[in-house]
């Protein structure tokens, strides 16, 4: 695995930068430790802080698939492990009618792999060479679902009632994400590593920026990062993340704004549904608002 040749924290943040994702240090120590560990890893934080772009990235330097399941309210056990293929199933059954073999045979027919719907938990431990499996917003899911992917995640195998147990070929490398809308238990944080990403700070959100949109002049990258940075300071209900950064930096960019001076104000007003995402919080951004955020920059 990829993981052998990552000698230290630094070559790591190298590697993840040239895949596109810029690490703090003490995030790719993180992320070093749960390769070399073979350990799920937590990732808690505001939503748009990137914690979903560290699977993608992962996923990128190992050049292996990511898996990924997104969980929400109500997501039950076999939707994110398996399902039978019923109407396939239904359709064997019936030419199966004509056939002389005894019934225990054409179970085993109709409960074969062939009608099996593999889920995201099951294609990740069937998958060769070893995955990246994110669980994206697991405080999203119940207890109930968490109580199973304990197991899941102890044993890496899953027990299929007509099948057996299946157990990983390859243990896929792990991320869990969470937004913090509901605690997180114990149990599962012991099974993880955990690092919690916070937005980020100047030099990392412009250094972002620059990767993303290399087209856009130094000076005016430095103003959006800037602007960006004393929003999150406002008193608003959704804080801009790094995805808004970056389409607030391309919207500007197609409204030909080159530098926050007098003359862009209307265009960066123009731009800003790019960066403020709810009817309340837009109505605080009166011009002069804005006004006084650009000459700041």
């Amino acid at each position: 695995m990829f993981t052998d040749r990552m000698s230290n924290v630094l070559d790591l943040q190298q590697r993840l930068a040239r895949h596109g994702y810029i690490a703090e240090r003490s995030l790719a120590a993180t992320l070093l430790l749960a390769l070399e560990m073979r350990r799920p890893l937590l990732l808690e934080g505001e939503a748009g802080v990137g914690k979903t772009e560290v699977a993608k990235a992962l996923a990128r330097l190992s050049d292996t698939r990511l898996i990924r399941l997104q969980c929400h309210e109500g997501l039950d056990v076999h939707s994110a492990l398996y399902e039978w293929n019923y109407q396939h199933q239904l359709l064997a059954i019936k030419l199966l009618e004509q056939d002389d073999r005894p019934l225990a045979s054409k179970e085993q027919d109709i409960f074969s792999e062939r009608y099996l719907l593999k889920r995201p938990l099951l294609e990740a431990i069937t998958t060769t060479p070893a995955p990246v499996l994110l669980i994206d917003e697991i405080d999203r899911t119940d207890e109930a679902f968490e109580a199973y992917l304990l197991e899941l995640l102890s044993d890496f195998q899953i027990s299929i009632p007509e099948l057996g147990v299946i157990r990983a070929t390859e243990r896929p490398i792990v991320i869990l994400t969470s937004n913090g809308t509901r605690e997180i238990s114990d149990a599962l944080r012991r099974r993880c590593l955990y690092h919690y990403v916070d937005y980020p700070d100047f030099g990392k959100e412009l250094a972002i920026v620059r990767a993303q949109a290399p087209e856009m002049p130094t000076k005016l990258a430095q103003q959006v990062v800037e602007f960006v940075q004393a929003v999150r300071q406002m008193d608003i209900q959704k804080k801009p993340g790094i995805a808004e950064t970056l389409d607030w930096a391309a919207a500007l960019l197609r409204l030909g704004v080159s530098t926050f001076d007098e003359e862009g104000i209307d265009r960066i007003m123009d731009s800003l549904s790019a960066l403020v995402k709810t009817r309340d919080d837009q109505a605080g951004f009166t011009r002069p608002v804005v006004e006084r955020l650009a000459a700041a920059c």
